[in-house]
């Protein structure tokens, strides 16, 4: 069964990334690429400022906070990831929750979803690429969604037909690139 979770790195007051997070599951639900479509809120998680006592990498995880995070990141299978941009970059909650972990992040097929005003969120996708590299994930061709708040009526974002069509493709291609991954994360969990 597999297993696709929607990451919604936005926390502030008067977000649209609820909202996004939520069109973006529902367009992979209509997919159908993937059994089971959660979505994690970094806003319900708060996940406070790093503060284990070791590095990641070693897995020994010692806050409750952290265990929860870490059981939910490794029970998906492929990740997407919405975040805004602030500042041509990422928001930093993001940022932290991604450093939390380590050997949950590898070999797990990524999309990213940038939102904002005329850039569509690329400044933020361009450097949450790089971070997401490092810890192993493989990314396919990220969306951005233009002027992303014009989208939002009621709380609700009712994304453009080119906007469904570009997150379905992603979807897809997510699916894709799970099924090539995961025999080396089956090959990963039988070493360790």
């Amino acid at each position: 069964m597999s297993t696709l979770k929607i990451v919604v790195s936005s926390t502030r007051p008067g977000r649209i990334g609820a909202a996004i997070g939520a069109w973006v599951a529902e367009r992979a639900r209509t997919v159908g690429a993937f059994d089971r479509v959660e979505i994690l809120d970094l806003a319900e998680i708060a996940l406070p400022l790093f503060d284990e006592p070791h590095h990641p990498r070693s897995g020994q995880y010692t806050q409750p906070h952290t265990q929860a995070w870490a059981a939910a990141v490794a029970d998906a299978d492929a990740l997407v990831i919405t975040t805004p941009e602030y500042n041509h970059s990422f928001p930093a909650t993001i940022k932290n929750a991604l450093d939390y972990l380590h050997a949950e992040w590898r070999d797990k097929a990524l999309g990213l979803v940038g939102y904002g005003g005329v850039s569509g969120g690329r400044g933020a996708v361009q450097g949450l690429t790089t971070v997401t590299d490092a810890l192993g994930l493989v990314q396919v061709e990220p969306v951005a969604l233009v002027k992303a708040m014009t989208f939002v009526v009621e709380g609700e974002f009712l994304g453009s037909e080119q906007d469904a069509a570009a997150v379905d493709a992603m979807i897809t291609q997510l699916a894709d690139l799970d099924r090539e991954l995961a025999p080396r994360r089956s090959a990963a969990a039988l070493v360790s």
